[in-house]
């Protein structure tokens, strides 16, 4: 296949007009005959990837449900979504289990879908003071064991452990994994010192910027000014226009630098669905239009795909070539994937959304095949 006419996003950050060519679902740099798309007026991006988000289309990642999670994995697709990190929520150990041999039960399957590159795990290792929408219930002390038990049973598929600091044991548990998996900051009360301390013990990230931490303020910069002081740093940013005001998503991006910043869109399995009544983690979640919240208002996630909070940061004034970056180069990098994906270069996978100039998605084209 070959696509030509496109404004092809290169990784260095710019869009430059060049064919694309693929053959048996690689991309490659000569011209191996078949399909030939003309793609003239559009933008040719790499597949996203989204690193933190639970559900959509009425069912959630944490369900352990094998339907719910091939449903998902194809609603992601079509939103030019290719492939997928779901977060867990705050559950029993057992029901984390559960989660987790679902997981990999569905990635040995090679089901159809967004392929499914690994799991976030966004609790229960938690700040009960931060927990948000997570069942506080649930939130324990870290624990090393519990972490190797589900990496075995997932089939090494955990890439990403959300983790409050300031509780006990996360320093040591953050010394003893981080060579493992990611280590995120998250749903914590730390401060300045704290979060540089973890840091330093090995965490490299952070989960929804600005969401579920203290404030950025000129005396007490807490996780944001650590995370800003840490160069190999980065930073989730839920660009869904509810969570995030734009000022502060233009200055997230200036003041981190485009390769820093990761867009996540933290959807519940209200997305893709109408106004009504859901869960997240047990919990009744409300939604209404854009909004998705618990019964006393707290935010629940989002209800807006990647895609959509790609073109919002766009509409917020992000140049495209930054926000493509930041969703589908920044997350790949992120999980450890990049060299399969994550750009459109010869011999990655043939993963490419092809968009019209007001940014609607015209065709996701998986591994060399148009699906839509």
């Amino acid at each position: 296949m070959k696509i030509t006419g496109a404004q092809v996003f290169e990784a260095r950050g710019t869009f430059v007009n060049r064919d694309l060519y693929m053959d048996g679902g690689m991309l490659t740099d000569r011209d191996c005959g078949g399909e030939v798309i003309n793609a003239e007026g559009c933008y040719a991006i790499p597949g996203l990837t989204d690193v933190h988000f639970h559900g959509a289309v009425g069912h959630d990642f944490s369900d352990g449900d094998a339907d719910g999670l091939a449903a998902i994995a194809e609603y992601e697709l079509s939103r030019g979504v290719t492939q997928i990190c779901p977060a867990g929520m705050t559950l029993l150990p057992e029901d984390l289990e559960k989660m987790c041999v679902v997981a990999a039960e569905h990635r040995k399957a090679e089901k159809p879908g967004a392929s499914l590159c690994g799991i976030h795990l966004e609790g229960p290792f938690l700040s009960v003071a931060k927990k948000g929408a997570q069942n506080g219930d649930w939130i324990q002390r870290p624990d090393v064991a519990l972490l190797r038990k589900l990496e075995e049973v997932s089939g090494g598929l955990v890439k990403l452990v959300s983790i409050a600091p300031e509780v006990e044991g996360a320093m040591d548990f953050i010394r003893e994994v981080s060579g493992e998996v990611r280590i995120s900051i998250a749903h914590t009360t730390a401060d300045y010192d704290t979060a540089m301390a973890a840091f330093a013990a090995g965490a490299s990230h952070v989960t929804h910027l600005f969401n579920a931490m203290p404030a950025f303020t000129h005396r007490a910069p807490g996780v944001v000014g650590a995370a800003f002081d840490t160069p190999d740093c980065r930073v989730e940013l839920i660009c869904d226009g509810i969570h995030i005001h734009p000022s502060v998503v233009r200055s997230v991006f200036k003041l981190f630098g485009a390769d820093r910043v990761v867009l996540v869109s933290d959807t519940m399995r209200a997305a893709g669905m109408a106004d009504g009544d859901y869960s997240l983690g047990g919990q009744p979640v409300i939604k209404k239009g854009k909004y998705a919240t618990l019964a006393d208002g707290t935010l629940a996630g989002s209800v807006t795909d990647l895609m959509d909070c790609m073109r919002t940061a766009v509409s917020f004034g992000i140049p495209l070539a930054d926000a493509v970056r930041a969703a589908a180069v920044n997350p790949a990098r992120a999980i450890g994937i990049y060299s399969r994906c994550g750009s459109l270069e010869s011999g990655k996978w043939a993963n490419v959304v092809l968009l019209n100039k007001d940014l609607s998605i015209r065709n996701v084209i998986f591994k060399g095949e148009v699906i839509a």
